[in-house]
Order: C-alpha cells, then structure tokens, then sequence
C-alpha cells in the first residue's frame, strides 16, 4: 500500500482538494440562497445546472483529453472551476449563479475523468481493489469535511466563496507538478439505452431514478435545512453524517447482497429508505399527526391546501440519527444497480454497462433539484421528503414486478463493489472484477 500511495500522492491529493471545494460550494451555495430570499424553484433551477454541467462534460472531457492530453484539460477546467466561484461570489443574481453552477459541474467532472483514467494507468490487476478504496474513502471524506467548512465565516460574506477558489487553484500544484508522464487516454464505451434496458430493465430505471434522488439529496439538503432553520453548524454536521454515512453502509449492504437476492436487496434498500422519509416528515413536523391532515392529503388541491410546515424543536436528536441512516442506505443504491447489471452480462461488458448506467444516472439527476424545488413550493419544507419517498416507491414497485416477470441471474465473476456516488465510468474501471489491466508488465 504505502508503494501505490507513493505513486499516486499527487493524483489524491488534488482530487481530495477539489471535492473538498465542491463539498464547500454546492452546500454553501444552498445556505446563501436562502439567506438572499431566492424563490424555491430559482433555487432548484441553480442547483440542476450543476447536474446539467456535470452531464455535458462527462460525454465530452474524453474527447478533450484525447485531443490535448491530461494534464492541460485538467489545469484548464480545474481554473475554470475556480473563476465560476468568483463570479458567483461577486454577482448575486440566478441567473448568474445557474451559469456559474453549470460551469463547475461541467469543470469538476473533467477532473474526475482526468484523475480517475489516470489511477487506471498506474493500476494493475493486484492494486486496482486498493486503489479504488482508498479513492472511495477520500472521496467522501473530502465531501464530507467540505461540508463542515460551511463553518468557516457567515454564509453572506465573499470569504467561503474565496476559499472554495483557493482551494481549486492548490489543486492544481501537486498534479502539474508530477514527475510522471500522462497516459494516453482510453475511451471507455457505454452501452446504448435500448441494449442497458433489455439487459437490465430495474438497473436501467433504479439508475434513473437513483440519479434523481442522490441529486435532490444533496444539492438541497441544505436549503431543507436552512429552510427549518437549522443553525449553519447544525446543518454542517448534518451535511457531514449523511455524506460518511454512505461509506459505512456500503460493506454490510454489499455482503447481503451478494448472498442474497440482490433485487430483494435493492427494494429492501429502497423500502427502508421510504419509510425513514415518512418518519422524518412525522418528526419534523406536527401537521400530519391530525385527521384534518390526512383529509388535505385525499384533496384533489393537494398543492393548495398542503402545507407541511416544519420545525425540529425537542425532535433534533432524532431527526439527525434517522437521517443518517436514510443517507447510508440510500447511498448504497446506485453501487447494487451496477452489481444487480452485471449481473446479467459478461465481464468484458461490466465497464461498459457501468458506462451506461452513469449516462442513465445523469439525465436523472439534471432535473432532481429542479423538480424537488417545484414539490418543495407547493407542500413546504417537507416536500424535500415526499419527493424523495416518491423516488423510492417506484423503484421499489418496479423491482417488486420485474421479480415478478424474470428468474434471478447468477454470475461468478461479480459481486458487490463499494462506490463514490459521483465515480465516472473512468472510475469504475478501477474495480479489479472488470477484468481491465492497464499496466504494462500484466496484460491479460
């Protein structure tokens, strides 16, 4: 181990720096929002743009970095990231802050790529595993520690927006500083969705779906609590518990699902996942306890007559330890859709499907905190929760009737495989089950 972090220090380290930028921004951003009286669907509408960026530059960094190599994309777009920050900080408008969002979205996955596709070089069939864990684990502490930055000064002065930029811009230092030549980039290709969907019809939409709800959870958590007016460092470590939930709940998931039907795994997941939002709506709010409610419920003007007002009050402890365990499990979903995938095709293919399912995942996620705004207007802070419970329910149904319609598959060469829930295929290469070997001294 300390031979592969000597050789990859440099890859770690400025990707750690840049996702402990964007866990700072995106959170920070959700805070000032509300602060500065945005209308809960400019709010969405801002946060969607950084899912649109993310989804346009993921098709097209390959063919940048095929053209110009590595270390020039990634210098490029990691400065870009830092100058949308600025932008942002220095002109408080919607509009501004949806392009400066889509910028960052679309520059931070051109990082990823380039960073992830350059693990696979150094990798080899007997450090992929590792070098997938420790990325994994880095990956969400940087997140999570991003979040907690969020204490660093008032949500309404430039200085977080500053931070964010410097943290961007020592990013670049330790990789354009690298010893190590780049490699040549290799494109990685996916599955069309026709083809996804005929192999795996419930990876197909538990992906969709997933997308919609990973990109609700996190780019407007902190607008949900900042709306029940949570102190900044209230939301911060909240913000800090639901991201390192996710690591946690990856190992025990993936061991029942390997033993276990893993369709059954994924409704159980989503099942659970369902019912923490119903009880996170019963504790944050005390509306729906009365029979007046449950009659505003069966109206037909739903939206008019629904308002979940909400308030945390003695129920603080409880809400932070069932939102916990609402976020381990759910980020543990799209990691057992691309287990529950490849299940149904040959290892050849496992980097190919997972190819697929992050395109499936990103047309989901570009409209999450666009439509969750939307639900959030019409029934109140709460709506955070009847929108992620609606999610849920779907995918829950969907695998209930395609257990239904088809046997299970069995497939040898795979098992669950903990994930980043923003890995790129790049990324997903990394899983020593892919059978891949970019080294030079072990082609298979």
């Amino acid at each position: 181990m300390g031979r592969i972090l000597k050789n990859t220090w440099a890859l770690f380290t400025g990707i750690g720096v840049i996702l402990l930028a964007n866990g700072l921004q995106g959170n920070l951003m959700g805070v000032r929002s509300v602060i500065e009286n945005f209308s809960s669907l400019s709010t969405g509408i801002i946060m969607s743009g950084y899912f649109v960026g993310y989804f346009v530059g993921s098709n097209l960094t390959p063919n940048l970095v095929s053209r110009v190599g590595h270390i020039r994309v990634f210098a490029a777009f990691a400065s870009t990231a830092s100058l949308s920050i600025l932008i942002i900080a220095a002109y408080v408008n919607p509009i501004v802050w949806t392009l400066g969002r889509f910028l960052t979205g679309l520059s931070l996955v051109s990082c990823y790529v380039v960073a992830e596709s350059w693990l696979n070089d150094r990798a080899n069939n007997r450090t992929r595993g590792k070098l997938l864990s420790v990325y994994m684990i880095i990956n969400y502490f940087a997140l999570a520690c991003g979040a907690l930055l969020l204490n660093f000064d008032d949500p309404t002065s430039f200085k977080p927006f500053i931070l964010v930029s410097v943290l961007l811009s020592i990013a670049l230092v330790p990789i354009l500083l690298t010893k190590r030549p780049a490699p040549k980039f290799k494109k990685i290709g996916t599955l069309n969705l026709i083809e996804l969907y005929k192999i795996s019809p419930l990876g197909t939409v538990s992906s969709f779906c997933t997308g919609a709800i990973y990109s609700a959870l996190f780019a407007m958590f902190a607008v949900y609590a900042t709306k029940i007016n949570f102190s900044l460092f209230e939301v911060s470590i909240l913000l800090f518990l639901t991201t390192i939930a996710g690591a946690f709940f990856q190992g025990p998931v993936g061991y029942f699902s390997d033993i276990y039907n893993r369709r059954v795994v994924i409704i159980l997941c989503n099942v659970f996942s369902a019912v923490f939002c119903l009880i996170l709506i019963f504790i944050s709010g005390d509306n729906l306890f009365n029979l007046n409610a449950l009659h505003m419920l069966l109206d037909i003007n739903v939206f008019q007559n629904l308002k979940l007002l909400t308030y945390a009050g003695k129920s603080k402890l409880y809400f932070f330890v069932i939102i916990t365990i609402y976020a381990g499990v759910t980020l543990c979903i799209f990691s057992l859709n691309l287990a529950h995938t490849n299940d149904f095709v040959p290892r050849e293919k496992f980097v190919a499907a997972g190819g697929g399912l992050q395109f499936v995942f990103g047309l989901g996620a570009m409209g999450g905190p666009l439509f969750c705004s939307i639900v959030m207007d019409g029934l109140g802070p709460n709506g955070y929760f009847v929108y992620l419970l609606a999610f849920h329910i779907i995918i829950a149904l969907f695998g209930v009737y395609r257990m239904a319609v088809r046997q299970v598959a069995e497939n040898p060469d795979n098992t669950f495989t903990p994930l980043p829930r923003n890995i790129t295929p790049a990324g997903i290469e990394l899983d020593p089950e892919t059978g891949v070997d970019l080294s030079s001294t072990e082609k298979k």
